[in-house]
């Protein structure tokens, strides 16, 4: 294999595509969260147990994942060069999208964990789906290459 990561290559790239599966499982489930976790009363049990499902979800498996995606994926990038297509530019900028998608929702369990409402729960079940349309253009693009 040519580029800096060598024989190392494949490796990166399959650890890349496996945080990547971990990431975009909290991207599905934190919607779902926050769907049902508007249905209870603040300061309830349940909404203290939803608070820390969130938490954990966001802690424990959606941070770590991202990061990780993030730093594989810019060591597969830099391995095949900037210049590979604008397939893979536009990749990025999707990419950077769902950061942007993962931030509002790091923001919108702060606003929970702070007991507050900020969205109604038909709007969480409208973004749940939003996901999904990022990572079927994303496989797209880095499989298919199309342009």
């Amino acid at each position: 294999m040519e580029g800096y990561l060598g024989s190392a290559y494949l490796w990166v790239k399959a650890l890349h595509i496996i945080f990547v599966i971990f990431w975009m499982a909290g991207l599905f489930m934190m919607p779902r969260f926050f769907a049902y976790h508007t249905n209870y009363a603040p300061n309830s049990d349940e909404d203290d147990r939803w608070i820390e499902r969130e938490t954990r979800l966001k802690k424990i498996i959606m941070n770590p994942a991202m990061m990780l995606a993030w730093i594989l994926g810019l060591m597969l990038v830099v391995h095949i060069g900037m210049g590979a297509g604008g397939w893979l530019h536009t990749k990025l900028a999707l990419v950077v999208a769902l950061t942007g998608f993962h931030i509002f929702l790091s923001r919108q369990a702060k606003a929970f964990a702070a007991r507050a409402r900020p969205k109604s729960e038909k709007f969480y079940r409208l973004i749940n789906e939003l996901p999904a349309v990022f990572i079927i253009i994303i496989a797209i693009l880095a499989v298919v290459k199309p342009f």
